[in-house]
């Protein structure tokens, strides 16, 4: 065997160790917020701590209505906390719906080691714990790019009304492959979030919305998952829209006026 070709499997190799390491510098970018850090809004709302296993709590915020037609459980990036995701929360609750944000282990003041079984763990014993005040024919999960496949596995595994995705992953896998094509991703990467399995277990309608210039998740993701039952799933385009920037363009209000004012 030649010896360039050599380097180039060493190579390969040597940064496969390294992305398997430090992988979760790159896919995780939380925000980290102190445990006595005080939260502050305009509209009324009261803040939640899950205690999911011993010494590991899920942090949350819960806007709430009076008369509420339903909840939104919104599963956000993989930026930032709660604290800035929040200001979403008025997309929903102008309705007259309450919403529900919470952090993902190491966002915000969320604390516990990250794996994907665990928060994938840690997000149905929220949604079991919301079910003791809401009956699930009420709750519509809502799951926005790296928060689409959690939101996904939920609605695959129980019944509520709605899921909505924005700017979902066919897999997370596919995701990266865009970017490291030379690695062995499906070996390396610890997180495979499969949408496009959990996705075809899913019995209620689920809506996509999705910019038609979504560099980082292009369109192409939300067009294969849509494809997995037509009749059942429904893709909005967002016309020029990124993957950051959906909730400037009318035709994203729009679209949550109608699945919500009209419900």
């Amino acid at each position: 065997m030649p010896t360039f070709i050599l380097y180039i499997i060493a190579a390969i190799i040597v940064l496969s160790v390294i992305a398997y390491f430090i992988q979760e510098r790159f896919i995780f970018k939380p925000e980290k917020l102190k445990q006595d850090f005080s939260f502050k809004y305009d509209a009324p709302f009261e803040e939640y701590f899950f205690d999911v296993e011993p010494g590991v709590r899920i942090n949350g915020i819960h806007f709430y209505r009076e008369n509420a037609k339903g909840l939104i459980l919104y599963f956000h990036g993989n930026t930032r906390s709660i604290k800035g995701w929040a200001k979403y929360a008025k997309d929903f609750y102008r309705y007259n719906y309450d919403v529900v944000l919470v952090d993902y282990r190491g966002f915000g003041k969320s604390t516990g080691k990250r794996t994907e079984q665990k928060l994938l763990s840690d997000m149905q014993f929220v949604y079991n714990e919301l079910l003791k005040k809401y009956p699930e024919s009420h709750l519509i999960v809502y799951g926005r790019s790296i928060g689409s496949g959690f939101a996904t596995k939920l609605a695959a595994d129980n019944h509520p009304r709605y899921l909505i995705l924005d700017a979902p992953y066919f897999s997370f896998e596919k995701v990266v492959e865009r970017f490291l094509p030379i690695l062995p991703v499906k070996i390396v990467l610890r997180y495979h979030l499969r949408t496009d399995q959990w996705i075809q277990k899913v019995t209620c309608p689920v809506y996509i919305i999705h910019g038609t210039k979504d560099w980082l998740i292009p369109i192409k993701h939300s067009e294969k998952l849509q494809r997995f039952n037509p009749r059942t799933i429904t893709l909005i385009r967002i016309e020029g829209g990124g993957h950051n920037n959906l909730p400037s363009f009318p035709e994203y209000h729009n679209f949550i006026r109608d699945i919500l004012k009209y419900d």
